[in-house]
Order: structure tokens, then C-alpha cells, then sequence
């Protein structure tokens, strides 16, 4: 991949290590297994970002560079919050050649390359654009043309603060939608069909690996 092709995208992908992340998972299983899915829904996004043609560079931002897998990783020096890391990502992107630059967030196991390549393609036809997630009010992906002014406005009600900022809200496939903070989302994503990480980890949660 080069990052100097002004025609493809740079992806940015903000991750938590896995044993601080998916906390609304807690009260269904183990610390052990939230940490393995963490891990897994990282690994499938990630992947599936590499695999994109539209996709020049993918750069995760975190504290663990063991969920950048193929990809670039930052380390942003100590766990931040995610709107820090975004920053963080946004910033060394541009400042190391980025054209047009896409935040993707690390919790999308669902997501096929093709359906980021479509999101991505009709982004292209606005400076900002996001994708909300299946439940209407959050944010998977958020997106600016080159040398447009990014700051993205995920976290609480992120799509409509999108909406407020001038972000062009995108039509996408419910497998981009789908990102998994809840047991109702992770059984979303299961019939939906989850990349291979995150289904060895289900089919062991399944068989009781995980105590």
C-alpha cells in the first residue's frame, strides 16, 4: 500500500486494549472472553480495511501494537480517550502525506471489504461525510475529502453531532452499521456473518472455552 496515492483513502482505526474495552459486554462473560472478542472485533475490522481497493493505508491507534496485525500502528503513549486518539490518528495521517482520511471504528467484525469500498466511494462525493450505526444514533465511520478540516464528533449521539457539523449523512450495508458494544449487537452481528477472528472466538464462547 502506498500512502502517497492522493486517490485512495488512508483509514484510521482507533482501538482500546482489549482487557479496557467492550465494558457493556461485562455482565454476560468473562473478563477473559470481552477481552477475546475486543481483540477479535479489532482484528476483523482492521482486516477488512487492508483488503479494501480503495484503501491505500491503514493506521490503528492505540496502546497494543499486537491489534495493528498488517497494518500501521501509533502508539498514543498512554490510554487516551477516543476522541484524543482520533486526533492523534487525523494528525500524523496528514502530516505523513494522507489524502483523503476515513476514522473507522475497531468494532465492525461484520464488515466485508467491498461494503467499506462502497461507503468510501460515496463519501467521495462529499468534503465530510459518517456512516451511523444500526442503532440510528452512534457513528462507524466518519470521512473528509483532501484538505478538508476533519474533527469528528464520535462518542454520545455522535450522529447527530455529525449532522450539526456539516458530515453528509451516507446510506451503508447493515454489516458497516453493525458495531458490537452489547450482547443484542454481538447476536446482530452473529446472524449477520462475522469475519474468521471473531467467529473462532464465538464458536469457543459456544464451547465453553472461556469458562
Amino acid at each position: 500500500m502506498s500512502g502517497s496515492d492522493a486517490s485512495r483513502w488512508t483509514v484510521i482505526v482507533p482501538v482500546k486494549a482489549p482487557g479496557r474495552a467492550k465494558t457493556r459486554l461485562a455482565p454476560h462473560v468473562s473478563p477473559a472472553a470481552r477481552a477475546a472478542l475486543a481483540r477479535a472485533f479489532a482484528a476483523d475490522t482492521v482486516a477488512a480495511a487492508l483488503a479494501a481497493d480503495s484503501v491505500a493505508r491503514v493506521l490503528v491507534v492505540g496502546d497494543d501494537p499486537s491489534l495493528a496485525g498488517d497494518a500501521e500502528f501509533l502508539d498514543e503513549g498512554r490510554p487516551a480517550g477516543l476522541t484524543a486518539s482520533i486526533a492523534l490518528g487525523i494528525a500524523h495521517a496528514r502530516a505523513t502525506g494522507a489524502g483523503a482520511v476515513a476514522v473507522l471504528l475497531g468494532d465492525v467484525p461484520c464488515l466485508p471489504s467491498a461494503d467499506l469500498d462502497a461507503a468510501l466511494a460515496a463519501a467521495a462525493g462529499h468534503p465530510l461525510a459518517f456512516v451511523p450505526d444500526a442503532d440510528g444514533d452512534g457513528t462507524t465511520l466518519a470521512t473528509a475529502r483532501p484538505g478538508v478540516a476533519f474533527e469528528p464528533r464520535f462518542g454520545v449521539d455522535s450522529a447527530a453531532e455529525h449532522e450539526r457539523a456539516g458530515f453528509a449523512r451516507l446510506e451503508a450495508s447493515a454489516r458497516l452499521r453493525r458495531d458490537v458494544d452489547t450482547l443484542a449487537a454481538l447476536e446482530e452481528a452473529i446472524a449477520l456473518g462475522t469475519g474468521p477472528h471473531t467467529a473462532r472466538v464465538v464458536a469457543a464462547l459456544a464451547d465453553g472455552a472461556f469458562g
